[in-house]
């Protein structure tokens, strides 16, 4: 397991997110515990993307429920449609948010999130998490977080 990370001083975004997914990959491999994993995994991301807030909702029943965070306080429980991360719970798909503020339904967990992409983690046929991830300016996820993001959902998706 990595003691640290080696962060990419890129201003390129995918080049970052290259130099980290390997990162992520060596991070988990061998460990078997979620939440030591998914800890791991928030940290790695909010520090080497500099992300304002990353953090899991794991599905308990039917509602997620906060997990591994890096970042201010979260929201807790939040329910199936309810906000970003229950809609794409419900829908089982990412979504992309540049203006939180504009989103029908947004749950405000914390006021300086401007922008959000959220994607789902399956096992077998049902949605088991959810990765948030919260940026205080607008606009500041595109097709690159996503393409990314969704590796690091598979990577997720290995171990749970």
């Amino acid at each position: 397991m990595a003691e640290e990370l080696t962060i990419s001083t890129s201003k390129d975004k995918a080049e970052r997110y290259e130099t980290l997914i390997p990162q992520i990959e060596a991070l988990v491999a061998g460990e078997k515990n979620l939440t030591a994993n998914l800890a791991n995994i928030a940290a790695a991301l909010r520090f080497g993307m500099d992300f304002f807030w990353v953090g899991f909702y794991l599905v308990d029943e039917d509602e997620l429920v906060l997990g591994p965070f890096q970042g201010p306080i979260a929201c807790t429980r939040i329910a199936r449609g309810k906000g970003v991360c229950g809609k794409a719970w419900a829908e089982n798909k990412v979504l992309v948010v540049p203006d939180v503020d504009q989103f029908p339904g947004h749950i405000a967990c914390s006021s300086a999130s401007r922008s959000e992409i959220v994607l789902p983690a399956v096992k077998g046929d049902a949605v088991a998490l959810m990765l948030d991830v919260d940026s205080d300016k607008l606009n500041d996820f595109d097709s690159i977080d996503e393409r990314y993001l969704r590796q690091v959902m598979r990577i997720i998706e290995s171990f749970i």
